[in-house]
């Protein structure tokens, strides 16, 4: 198998994922469910990373992927994922596609993964390796996500890769009642809190800080 030479990688990444859960505080989840933790095994990260970087695939460190863009440190990403509770049946809406890496890890936990990417050469080539891992919920969409999908809204939750200087109205509108929402804001790369929002029965929002984070600015 094609991912047997990384097993003893995977199972480093996910150690370190586990041991940084704990240390994160009270404001984080004390731990990363087994699901999630499964997936990120499941899901081939050498694959969205820069070929010289495969070596580095598995390492609990964000990468460069070209376009000024990064695949995210693998405790983030599980961080990330944990905090928005997902469901099968939930519709999931991304900011920010990528290297296609949170994506994948999105589809194989819910129904169906609508994803924004506003640098083009970027995501032609995600949706062509996504595509070629199988991947058949996923929607990709060129473009401003900041500004969400209208067409495809309401959303059950809603994750964001990049740092908004504040919480978009769009998206906050396009959120279920019910819904979550997971993004990092800052007004710059060294004053940003990974926020977790929460919307009401009523339509009530409420955010929650998690933890201090570094992003790329959402553009």
């Amino acid at each position: 198998m094609e991912n047997d030479r990384y097993r003893e990688a995977r199972q480093r990444m996910l150690a370190e994922i586990r041991s940084m859960a704990q240390e994160t505080g009270a404001f984080a989840p004390t731990h990363i469910s087994e699901q999630v933790l499964e997936v990120l095994a499941r899901v081939p990260r050498h694959r969205f990373v820069c070929s010289t970087d495969e070596a580095q695939a598995y390492d609990n460190h964000p990468l460069s992927i070209g376009q000024g863009q990064t695949i995210s440190q693998p405790f983030i990403v599980a961080l990330m994922t944990e905090l928005l509770g997902l469901e099968r049946e939930h519709r999931v809406l991304e900011v920010g596609t990528g290297s296609g890496y949170q994506t994948a890890v999105l589809a194989e936990l819910a129904s169906e993964v609508f994803s924004c990417e506003v640098v083009p050469a970027l995501a032609a080539r995600t949706s062509k390796l996504l595509d070629e891992l199988g991947y058949r919920n996923i929607h990709l969409q060129i473009g401003d996500g900041s500004q969400g999908w209208p067409g495809k809204a309401p959303f059950d939750r809603i994750i964001v890769t990049a740092a908004a200087e504040h919480l978009p109205k769009a998206l906050l509108e396009q959120l279920k009642p019910g819904g979550r929402m997971v993004i990092p804001v800052g007004e710059t790369l060294f004053a940003q809190d990974l926020l977790l929002v929460t919307k009401s029965a009523d339509g009530k929002l409420q955010q929650r800080s998690i933890l201090p984070v570094r992003f790329v600015p959402l553009t």
